[in-house]
């Protein structure tokens, strides 16, 4: 049986950051993840997380501006100091707030930057975070992301996440694995979970199309959540939906689990 986790920035979005996590408490959550803290009011999130009993469980990377366009810089080598200055951070915020997981959003394509200088600078700066945050506790994450949704972003498939992973080569860095990415580019979930669960640091959910609540969609969930247990993951399935309707009536598919 999967252990649920609340993104509280996409659930409960009715409600300020910090209520948040009273409501994802009372909808029987003990574990939350949000994407990006930094500029949140760390000293209400840590309260709310300590007053609740709740875990924070995992966040972003800093992405660097995205109101520009950024969706990460980890493949810009004329960034790789910013990069490093985000990891420290990220590391100092995990740090007060006992978060155990940090995902790294790689970044778009970039033009004027060779192909091969861009992978060479993520797989430098994927090595460095590992390290970094592996003398913390602290297990680094990498996401691969649809492009559909995000036309131009570097890692554009699980299994070019899978593959990057093994050419880093550090025993600290997995991938986030999230089934509404890789249903839209690639399906054959229960295959890459079965053949990758040792790759897989992380797991996080919504239906496909239109990432919403598990049982809006074409994915079968049931038999994921059993192939996930079958492969002896362990893990947190964290819910990154958009929820079709009020965040609390988005829960229904739960009983059934």
């Amino acid at each position: 049986m999967p252990k649920f986790a609340a993104n509280l920035t996409m659930l409960f979005t009715e409600y300020p950051m910090v209520d948040r996590i009273g409501h994802a408490a009372r909808a029987g959550f003990r574990g939350v993840e949000i994407l990006l803290p930094y500029d949140e009011d760390i000293d209400g999130i840590q309260a709310g997380l300590e007053r609740n009993g709740l875990e924070l469980i995992n966040f972003n990377l800093p992405l660097g501006n995205m109101a520009a366009g950024d969706r990460g810089f980890a493949n810009d080598p004329r960034r790789t100091t910013e990069f490093e200055a985000g990891v420290e951070r990220a590391v100092g915020l995990a740090e007060r707030l006992g978060v155990k997981r940090v995902n790294c959003i790689a970044g778009k394509m970039l033009p004027d930057v060779a192909v091969s200088e861009q992978w060479d600078t993520l797989r430098q700066n994927l090595g460095f975070a590992a390290a970094r945050t592996a003398e913390r506790g602290i297990v680094q994450l990498v996401e691969p992301l649809n492009t559909i949704d995000n036309p131009g972003y570097i890692i554009c498939s699980p299994h070019r996440a899978f593959s990057l992973v093994e050419e880093v080569g550090h025993p600290n860095l997995k991938v986030e694995y999230d089934l509404y990415h890789a249903q839209k580019m690639e399906g054959n979930l229960a295959t890459t979970i079965r053949d990758h669960i040792g790759q897989i640091g992380h797991v996080q959910i919504a239906d496909n199309p239109g990432r919403h609540e598990p049982g809006t969609g074409e994915i079968n969930f049931p038999f994921m959540f059993q192939v996930l247990d079958d492969a002896g993951y362990d893990g947190w399935v964290s819910l990154e939906y958009n929820p079709s309707g009020r965040t609390e009536d988005s829960f229904g598919w739960m009983r059934g689990v």
